[in-house]
Formats: structure tokens, C-alpha cells, sequence
């Protein structure tokens, strides 16, 4: 008869230490998938701490709760105006590398590259273009226009919207689940309004749907109009180019208007 070679204990503990550890390893991109990059790492440029949000139905009186939507929303705005800077300032980097002729380094081209996907410029464009096209997209909003839509899409921040999902500013989304269907949403519509994981995750959102979308070409082409004129870029003057932000149109540009006017003296300095 052969004899059959039993493993020992130890030589059991040991294959089952490498076969957990080969299990590891082979799952570790699905368990732990890497990081989404940041190419301007953004956190650095403009360092940024989110604060709880505040229970505006319960702050009194109105100027109060005012000033506290103010003070909560104001530092998400400001990192995003700085960042949007700095990015201006990386395209003008690139704008003399392309007019001298020299190549970019690779995070040159890892940054362009990711500003061409995030607007949605044709990479087919020359360069020249593409950059010219960026520069036109990414620019400041000044935060009184963002703090003006915020409180009048989101009552002064007590929408349920904003209160449960982060949605100050009334944008919506269009993939089942994405966020809250509206109670008067109309038979066939499918859109919903959109839940954002936090208000950086918002402010991110309405800067880039501003900055990039269709809708909102006549708001850049009056800041582009007003950057190359030396002018001052305000909230009044880019409320102008809102007309599709609301069915009311003109009613809604006039009414941020006076709300921007109003309401500036309770702004922190």
C-alpha cells in the first residue's frame, strides 16, 4: 500500500495564509479602486473645510438667517472662484508654451487634457483654439450671483431639496434614482431633481453647468466681453445672460437683480 502524505496543521495554516493573500491581492483594485486624480489637486490651491449645515427654517429673524446661509455658503463659492483662477492662470502658462513653439511636459499635457474632457472642447481643434475656448468657459462667477440663485431656488435654503440632497440651486439630473422626483413633475417628464453627496459636490456641479453648458453661452460671452474690456466682472451685469436658467425668463433676470441689490448689504466683508 502507498502511504498518503497528509499536510500538517502548520503546512494547512500556511497554504491557507497564501491563498488569502493571493485572494487579496486579485480583489484589491475592486475593493480599493484608486483615488479619481486631481491634476490641479484643488484641495491644496484652496484649502477648504465644509461646515454642517445650519436648520435655516429655524433661524430668526430673516436678516439672521440671511446672514448664516451667507456665512455657509460663501467659503465653497470662494475655494471654486480661486481654483477657476488658477486654472486661468495654467491656460496662460500654455498659451506661451504653444506661441513659443515648445512642447508641454506631461503635466502640462495631464492637465489640458483634463480640462479639455471636463468642458467638453474637440480635442480635434488646433491648440490655439482649444485653449481660447477653455479660457472662455473657465472663469469666475462672482458670488453674489451663486448666493443670489442659491437663496431664490432654495428659499432661502428650506427646500426640502436642499435641506435633504444639497440642492441649492435647482438643477436637475436625468438617470432613474439620481435624486428626488418632483411632486408637479409633468406626465412623460423623466428629469429629477438632482441630490448632490455635499455642498462642495453642488457648488462643483452649478459652476461647471454654468460654465460649460449650452444654455449659458450669452453669460460667458458678456464676462469674455467685460475681461477683454478691463471692465469689472458683477453680479448684475452676468445676471443678464440668465434667461434659460428659469421658464421666466426676463421676470427671473429682474428679479435676481433686485434680490442682488438688496440684499448686498447683508454680505460678509
Amino acid at each position: 500500500m502507498r502511504n498518503l502524505d497528509f499536510p500538517t496543521p502548520r503546512r494547512i495554516l500556511y497554504l491557507l495564509v497564501i491563498w488569502v493573500f493571493g485572494a487579496v491581492v486579485l480583489s484589491y483594485p475592486f475593493l480599493f479602486p484608486p483615488k479619481k486624480l486631481d491634476p490641479f489637486d484643488e484641495q491644496n490651491i484652496a484649502p477648504y473645510t465644509e461646515q454642517k449645515m445650519p436648520n435655516f427654517s429655524q433661524i430668526s429673524p430673516v436678516v439672521v438667517r440671511k446672514k448664516a446661509f451667507f456665512n455657509y455658503l460663501l467659503p465653497a463659492i470662494r475655494h471654486h472662484n480661486r481654483v477657476i483662477i488658477e486654472k486661468r492662470t495654467f491656460l496662460k502658462e500654455i498659451k506661451s508654451v504653444i506661441e513659443q513653439n515648445q512642447p508641454f511636459n506631461s503635466l502640462q499635457q495631464t492637465r489640458l487634457d483634463s480640462l479639455i474632457t471636463e468642458y467638453r472642447v474637440d480635442p480635434k481643434l488646433e491648440l490655439s483654439e482649444i485653449v481660447s475656448r477653455l479660457l472662455l468657459k473657465i472663469d469666475v462667477i462672482p458670488a453674489e450671483l451663486v448666493l443670489m440663485q442659491a437663496a431664490n431656488e432654495s428659499a432661502w435654503g428650506t427646500s426640502r431639496f436642499a435641506k435633504q440632497g444639497f440642492n441649492f440651486f435647482g438643477l436637475w439630473c436625468f438617470r432613474e434614482g439620481c435624486g428626488f422626483v418632483p411632486k408637479r413633475r409633468n406626465e412623460g417628464a423623466v428629469h429629477e431633481v438632482a441630490k448632490f453627496t455635499s455642498l462642495e459636490h453642488a457648488v462643483s456641479t452649478y459652476f461647471r453647468n454654468i460654465n460649460r453648458h449650452e444654455a449659458y453661452t450669452q453669460l460667458r460671452d458678456i464676462r469674455a466681453k467685460l475681461r477683454n474690456s478691463n471692465q469689472q466682472i458683477t453680479a448684475e451685469k452676468l445676471a443678464k445672460g440668465l434667461k434659460n436658467y428659469s421658464e421666466r425668463g426676463d421676470e427671473y433676470i429682474k428679479e435676481l437683480i433686485q434680490m442682488i441689490r438688496f440684499n448686498r448689504k447683508f454680505l460678509p466683508a
